[in-house]
């Protein structure tokens, strides 16, 4: 993990108050963007002095990082604990996207900062961060490979996953037409249809 240094000696403290600066920092984002946003600002909505906000951070670059890595540390978390790596049937794969889309659904302004701002950070960070992102497709992946094992290669199981992680992002990204469409609902069980049909043909032909 990239390593971001502060002269405060309190682990427990370090953590609330970069808790404290990334949701002032999300907020402020979503309203001014990164570049817009200063560090004075992100340390009065925070409620401490700028003084106090270089304690525990170095640059605002540290702040997007911190931001980025607490988004993706939230929905590792909450799709691990949706996972169960022993179940392979068809209702589990299925649980598994509801239960990612409904993250992407209560996450969306979060997942929409990152990814705009993502481009701002030093290749060292931005490196970590797109790792994370591949860590969860491959979640995804081994989801995809434990229900359907013997109907898609490698290679395909990896296209599906990484199909489903944008589908989920899109409801976010292109809510502004999505939503005078569809309900989350019925977006989740076209897509999901749309899915398990395209596993159910690919199965179908190479027994041909």
């Amino acid at each position: 993990m990239n390593s971001i240094l502060s002269s405060i000696k309190d682990p427990s403290l370090i953590e609330k108050r970069r808790n404290q600066i990334i949701r002032s920092a999300i907020s402020l984002f979503e309203k001014k963007g990164f570049h817009r946003t200063t560090t004075r600002e992100i340390a009065k909505e925070a409620g401490f002095s700028i003084g106090t906000l270089y304690e525990y951070i170095r640059t605002k670059e540290d702040i997007l990082f911190l931001v980025c890595d607490s988004i993706y540390l939230q929905v590792r978390e909450r799709l691990e604990a949706q996972i169960d790596p022993d179940n392979s049937s068809l209702a589990h794969f299925i649980n598994v996207i509801r239960s990612y889309f409904y993250l992407m659904d209560d996450m969306q302004e979060e997942v929409i900062i990152m990814y705009q701002e993502v481009k701002s950070l030093k290749k060292e960070s931005k490196d970590y961060v797109l790792q994370k992102e591949k860590d969860m497709v491959s979640m995804l992946e081994r989801v995809i490979a434990k229900c359907f094992p013997h109907s898609l290669n490698s290679n395909e199981r990896q296209l599906l996953a990484n199909n489903i992680f944008i589908q989920g992002q899109m409801w976010g990204f292109r809510r502004w037409m999505l939503q005078k469409q569809f309900t989350l609902e019925t977006y989740m069980d076209s897509q999901i249809q749309f899915l398990i049909q395209s596993i159910q043909a690919k199965s179908s032909s190479d027994k041909c």
